[in-house]
């Protein structure tokens, strides 16, 4: 069962106040919440002192898409938590750039497998942020931690 329709978690994300703020918008979720496309403008909120993307919000824009890919088509039986992260800035970033975000039902369960046999899964996931024509501004860099949450006593199937 998934926590929000895709109509719904759209909606909650757009009006979260830190990608509100720097007009960080997610354009598409694809079916089976597999896929995220994330875009944002430059503007007067997210621009820098020298007049490109701030690279936190660069950052803040890639943040929590593969744990929401990962919660949302594992399930509640597993916990997922990001362990770290990093960025690496390729070039200024002006006007809109845009980051999409995909695992496949493969990569979603391998994940899941190595999660039930080793007792945690530490996927290491990227994604480029590119410009409008489609040079890499920004490549990010996610070590999530995924494992099977553990049954308590009172809990029932």
């Amino acid at each position: 069962m998934k926590l929000f329709s895709p109509r719904r978690l759209l909606h909650l994300i757009s009006f979260y106040p830190p990608y509100l703020g720097a007009g960080i918008r997610v354009s598409h979720i694809g079916e089976g919440y597999r896929t995220f496309v994330v875009r944002m403008k430059l503007s007067f909120f997210n621009r820098n002192y020298v007049g490109t993307h701030f690279g936190g919000s660069l950052y803040s824009m890639c943040d929590p898409f593969y744990m929401l890919i990962l919660i949302e088509n594992l399930g509640r039986g597993y916990e997922v938590w990001d362990k770290s992260a990093s960025i690496r800035f390729r070039r200024p970033g002006r006007g809109t750039v845009t980051a999409r975000f995909h695992l496949s039902e493969e990569e979603i369960e391998e994940i899941r497998q190595t999660a039930d046999r080793e007792g945690k899964a530490e996927p290491r996931l990227s994604v480029d942020v590119v410009d409008e024509q489609g040079e890499v501004v920004a490549q990010v860099e996610k070590l999530l931690h995924v494992r099977k949450k553990e049954r308590r006593p009172n809990e029932s199937s």
